[in-house]
């Protein structure tokens, strides 16, 4: 089978006996060594969780704008729903701009980046709340 690859020499082959074409490594990270792969994964882990708050996100919104109905204030609901759908589309976004940052510094042995996401994330949500409860009361 062609999943079963030997690394040399920043190529990858396939087992001799095999198909013997010979791709050029792919490297999107060219500088560093790679680090320990439980580092990795775990920065990846991360990055799928982020991931999941973004889906969150953005199906609360979609959710709240369809069926938030006659509780809410049409305006209110609007507002909210955009409010959640912008706040998912930058999560998705930060996110993998903080997955590549934190994999390079693991590479070149730097301290990782603050994710800064995670305050804003907060913000939004106390948001959403407090306007939630004070329409739901009203």
């Amino acid at each position: 089978p062609s999943f079963l690859l030997v690394r040399s020499e920043g190529s990858v082959r396939s087992l001799p006996g095999r198909n013997e074409q010979v791709m050029p490594r792919w490297r999107p990270f060219r500088t560093g060594e790679d680090p320990d792969p439980r580092f990795t994964l775990a920065n990846e882990r991360t990055y799928l969780a982020w991931i999941r708050t973004a889906t969150a996100f953005v199906a609360s919104g979609v959710g709240l704008e369809a069926f938030g109905g006659d509780i809410l204030n049409p305006t209110v609901r609007s507002g909210l729903a955009a409010l959640l759908l912008v706040g998912g589309a930058l999560i998705a976004i930060t996110s993998f701009v903080h997955w590549i940052s934190a994999e390079r510094a693991l590479r070149t042995e730097r301290s990782l980046p603050v994710p800064l996401m995670a305050p804003v994330v907060g913000i939004v949500l106390v948001i959403c709340a407090t306007v939630l409860v004070v329409e739901v009361v009203n």
